[in-house]
């Protein structure tokens, strides 16, 4: 970069700031920043207009076209007609809208029956839907989408109330039975006073809950396996000298039978009789019988 290059932009930059400073200042007029606005010229080209209209137009029948130029439907009783008063009433100027489309309706079906065109749909037909089966299938997601939050937003709701209406009956039995205790404790401490002759709770026995019926089956349960544990392995306690001998049981002769006595023990003497038919098993010889009997062998 040449020393004249650099000195120009160097005096550009300084007529840049000078103009900026002048222009901050107010010093600088309008001049060619003024923005002029060309005046509006309104035209009514009666001829183009025709052209355009020549040029737009089509010589088609009127089954093409269905134009149709009526009055509206009249009036049914008791209804005003709408002035020029009444543009701003939306009742009247829909219900304006509405007699004018049933006089054109009327009118159009008595043209289309002279003209031999058919007003009615037949059951068999079948007409082709604007928008496509993958548009339908987006648009039938959608409203399975929506249908499903829906779903679970009642859902969501149904519980929230079934959990405040669960704490409204839990705090109201929790309040109950705050209730019974106080009850309970002040007959108590009158009974204890000498208020009260007996304590009506304690013969109001009343239909037995859920669970006194729990406790209940529990309690035949065990009673049963007990049974069956007492048949089987006796009642328990001590074995141990159960079967010996005290005083009083040695005094007691109630049971005696000397028949029987005689008959175990043998004779009165507390002998045992002798029987000479049936003899015991044979004595082992000792030891040096033995051996003496073992020589002889050899």
């Amino acid at each position: 970069m040449s020393e004249s290059d650099f000195s120009s932009d160097q005096e550009s930059n300084d007529s840049d700031s000078e103009l900026q400073l002048a222009f901050a200042e107010g010093k600088l007029s309008g001049g060619l920043n003024i923005q002029q606005v060309a005046p509006k010229v309104c035209r009514n080209d009666v001829e183009g207009l025709k052209v355009k209209l020549a040029e737009l137009k089509n010589d088609l029948g009127w089954l093409e076209r269905l134009d149709l130029t009526n009055k509206p439907a009249p009036a049914q009783p008791g209804t005003d007609m709408v002035g020029d008063e009444d543009v701003h009433d939306d009742f009247k100027r829909e219900l304006t809208f509405y007699r004018q489309a049933q006089a054109t309706v009327l009118q159009g079906i008595k043209q289309l029956q002279k003209l031999g065109v058919k007003t009615k749909r037949p059951e068999d037909y079948f007409a082709q839907m604007a928008k496509s089966d993958d548009h339908m299938k987006m648009v039938r997601e959608k409203l399975l989408e929506k249908q499903v939050s829906m779903e679970r937003s009642e859902k969501a709701k149904k519980m929230r109330e079934l959990r405040k209406y669960g704490k409204k009956v839990q705090h109201e039995v929790l309040q109950k039975r705050q209730k019974e205790k106080r009850e309970m404790l002040d007959a108590v401490k009158k009974y204890k006073k000498g208020q009260k002759d007996k304590l009506d709770f304690l013969d109001d026995k009343g239909p037995p809950n859920k669970k006194q019926k729990t406790g209940q089956k529990q309690e035949n349960h065990i009673n049963k396996k007990r049974e069956f544990k007492n048949k089987k392995f006796g009642f328990g306690g001590q074995k141990k000298r159960s079967k010996m001998n005290t005083a009083k049981s040695s005094a007691d002769m109630s049971d005696f039978n000397p028949y029987v006595h005689q008959k175990k023990h043998g004779s009165k003497s507390g002998g045992k009789k002798s029987n000479p038919k049936k003899k015991g098993p044979a004595k082992r010889p000792g030891k040096s019988k033995r051996q003496q009997m073992k020589s002889k062998k050899r």
